[in-house]
């Protein structure tokens, strides 16, 4: 059967749009190749016309680099328009880019929205408002039970008040006392009339010993009597 009807061949994949962009890619470095040597012969014919004398010769050159011209012109042409397609590919395969990009983000935000959902069944307002409730409610009794250990055994409950401002402001008074006197008061040093009233005498001074020597008695700090020095006589 195969040899009667033959084999169905397989379709080729049609190009893409990259490929198309390539192929005509290079089709226009080709006619810039070819440009530029049609530039490479038309200088060298300026040169010639530059250097002949007007009359046959030089219309012959000129006629050559008029046909170089021609052919130039015609390529720029072609450049021109192959620039034309790929430009067009390029916008078409940036549009294809930027759909499958878009399609990427929707998949990607449907998933996550049934992500979502699925969480969102698990978590409910109205566990979340009990749970703060019961939370604040816990907190209300810590505080009760941290005021209640806190409280003091000592405290006799028939204080007057009053009697405790009273005292209040009169230590306020001794602190100001003692703070503009620098020291407290039991601290300070007694005053000069009190020396006086007490009519104690006064400390001994030292005097002259003869031979020129100081009584030790007046070296003595403590004012007490100095012991006299044994002297050897040879």
């Amino acid at each position: 059967m195969k040899r009667v009807f033959g084999v169905k061949k397989d379709k080729e994949p049609p190009p893409t749009v990259q490929d198309a962009s390539d192929r005509i890619t290079k089709r226009g470095d080709s006619v810039d190749e070819k440009i530029k040597k049609l530039d490479a012969e038309l200088s060298r014919y300026k040169e010639q016309i530059r250097k002949t004398r007007p009359g046959p010769a030089q219309e012959a050159v000129k006629a050559r680099a008029m046909r170089v011209l021609k052919q130039k012109r015609m390529y720029e042409g072609q450049r021109d328009m192959l620039y034309n397609q790929t430009f067009n590919l390029d916008q078409v395969g940036f549009a294809a880019e930027g759909i499958k990009d878009a399609q990427q983000t929707m998949s990607a935000l449907k998933s996550a929205n049934k992500d979502l959902k699925g969480m969102m069944k698990t978590v409910k307002i109205q566990d979340i408002d009990s749970l703060q409730d019961e939370m604040m409610d816990l907190m209300d009794v810590s505080n009760e039970i941290q005021e209640t250990l806190g409280r003091s055994y000592n405290v006799p409950d028939d204080i007057d008040e009053d009697d405790l401002l009273d005292e209040l402001d009169a230590l306020e008074a001794d602190m100001g006392t003692e703070s503009e006197a620098g020291v407290p008061s039991y601290l300070q040093p007694d005053k000069e009339s009190d020396l006086d009233e007490l009519n104690l005498p006064s400390a001994p001074t030292g005097h002259a010993a003869p031979g020129g020597r100081t009584n030790a008695q007046a070296d003595d700090e403590l004012g007490l009597p100095a012991v006299p020095h044994a002297s050897i006589r040879n």
